[in-house]
């Protein structure tokens, strides 16, 4: 294990896809307890409001959630924070809650301040946002420092993350996005999906640069891990998808926090703000 850095700046990360359905919670909790395993301290934040779920594949049981934020039977963030795997911190969103998800401005930019009280040392930050295009979406990716967006080998996946690409570029300035082809077949499929994504863009969105991240394919040890209600990476670090993940969090964890992540966790709060 890597000793943890716990004096660099705040790295931030939005997982985010066009569609339900793309794995891209599983994403989330895969990476963060990686991050977590290798040292880093680690907050996973459930921004998916009303259809929260990275609780149930961590296995954790939150009491309250950020619904007791929102209503003022929890007072700070520190409250409802569940500590998961390998020392992972987790936001517990409120899952199955209609009024989470249409938040009016006065209450999502409250729930959004109460990470400004958080003071203990955080290296990274994951946001898990809904699937789509809706404006807590766009306003989570234009606070963070990097950007996935989870694709799968379905025609409507492809069409629905071109649809959030395009969006996130031409309404709010985005350029750069990283790519998580998931749910592979086979190595040949990830490549032609990249490849169709690529070129749509290229011909439509020529200002816009697309990476390809990672290439996880689907085996059997990443649905039991599902049932199990435990990361892959945990049960499983030797399978296919264990390895794509863990690799995918290497990846991560030498990239750059830019003059952007020098405020932590309080200047992501102030950019979070500024685009809501």
């Amino acid at each position: 294990m890597q000793p943890p850095i716990r004096n660099r700046s705040l790295k931030s990360i939005a997982i985010a896809s066009g569609k339900g359905g793309v794995g891209k919670t599983n994403v989330a909790v895969n990476l963060s307890v990686s991050l977590a395993r290798m040292g880093r301290s680690v907050m996973l934040f459930d921004a998916d409001l009303g259809l929260a779920n990275a609780d149930l594949l961590l296995g954790l049981r939150p009491t309250k959630s950020l619904h007791d934020l929102v209503t003022g039977t929890a007072d700070s963030l520190e409250e409802i924070l569940v500590e998961g795997p390998d020392g992972l911190l987790l936001v517990p969103s409120a899952s199955g809650i209609g009024s989470m998800a249409n938040l009016s401005p006065v209450e999502h930019a409250g729930l959004i301040r109460a990470f400004s009280t958080y003071e203990k040392p955080l290296d990274v930050l994951i946001v898990d946002t809904a699937a789509g295009v809706q404006d807590s979406v766009t306003s989570f990716c234009q606070a963070v420092q990097h950007v996935f967006i989870v694709v799968c080998d379905e025609p409507a996946s492809l069409t629905d993350a071109y649809a959030l690409i395009k969006v996130l570029h031409q309404e709010h300035g985005l350029r750069r996005f990283r790519v998580i082809c998931n749910m592979l077949r086979t190595p040949e499929s990830g490549r032609r999906l990249m490849q169709k994504l690529s070129s749509v863009c290229l011909q439509y969105l020529p200002d816009v640069l697309l990476e390809a991240s990672a290439m996880i394919p689907m085996d059997d040890h990443l649905r039991h891990a599902v049932q199990k209600r435990t990361p892959v990476v945990s049960l499983y670090p030797g399978s296919p998808s264990g390895r794509a993940l863990i690799d995918l969090a290497k990846q991560a964890d030498r990239w750059s926090t830019g003059e952007i992540g020098l405020g932590g966790i309080g200047f992501f709060v102030e950019r979070m703000l500024q685009s809501a």
